[in-house]
């Protein structure tokens, strides 16, 4: 592959896409919750955890102590530790850059496209081409957080619609970039995300939503990993 960098940068429009306004909204909250215009561009920038952002934020506005805003923002993202694991295995041993600023760039987002474009992908490009990738999706990210923060100064509050809508755009990016993903695993990847879709379902009725999440992830990778090894045998 010819320029991987370049063709990682170009593959994540997609997720630019969604995380601009996503980003724009962060602002406009982080603004209307009292925020400094620095504190809220360096969280976007140093954090650079999507939905927990806005976590974060509520928190802080509520007067809760730092060190409890970071525990609950470490177990809201305790999923990525799987991430991590999975997209080791598609990664050479020997990466250029370093495995913790690939770390740094992975989100949801990030994950699902890259694990249903690593297949098409020379192994020994895929470094450089999800580190592009993860460049693209984290300027967009920043770059959404300064507009909402500039223009949230001459703006009165964040509109309700413009909430409500924002707020469906990253679930359906996820969504479709799982889609993808599981119509690439063949047969078996449809029923296992139906059973991580029932655990997680049921998980909720007794456990935090980003507990839940764990258990359905769990779940649905002893699925595949299972169908998976009858196949290899």
């Amino acid at each position: 592959m010819k320029r991987p960098f370049a063709t990682g940068l170009r593959d994540s429009l997609s997720i630019v896409i969604g995380y601009l306004p996503i980003a724009f909204s962060f602002g406009l909250a982080a603004r209307n919750a009292g925020l400094s215009p620095r504190y809220a561009i360096a969280m976007s920038a140093f954090v650079y955890a999507g939905a927990t952002q806005f976590m974060m934020v509520a928190l802080l506005a509520a007067g809760t102590g730092v060190a409890a805003v970071a525990a609950a923002a470490l177990m809201m993202n305790a999923r990525h530790l799987f991430y991590g694991a999975a997209l080791r295995t598609q990664l050479p041993a020997e990466r250029i850059p370093p495995a913790p600023v690939l770390a740094f760039g992975l989100t949801d987002e990030v994950f699902a496209t890259a694990l249903a474009q690593f297949g098409g992908i020379p192994p020994a490009c895929r470094a450089r081409w999800y580190l592009g990738l993860q460049l693209g999706a984290y300027l967009a990210w920043c770059l959404g957080t300064v507009c909402g923060v500039v223009l949230g100064a001459h703006l009165d509050g964040q509109p309700a619609w413009l909430r409500d809508t924002l707020g469906a755009v990253l679930p359906a990016l996820f969504i479709a970039l799982l889609c993808d993903y599981v119509a690439a695993s063949g047969r078996h990847g449809w029923p296992a995300l139906a059973a991580s879709l029932a655990l997680a379902v049921a998980a909720l009725a007794v456990l935090p939503g980003h507990l839940a999440i764990i258990v359905a992830m769990l779940g649905g990778a002893w699925l595949l990993g299972g169908t998976r090894s009858e196949r290899a045998a």
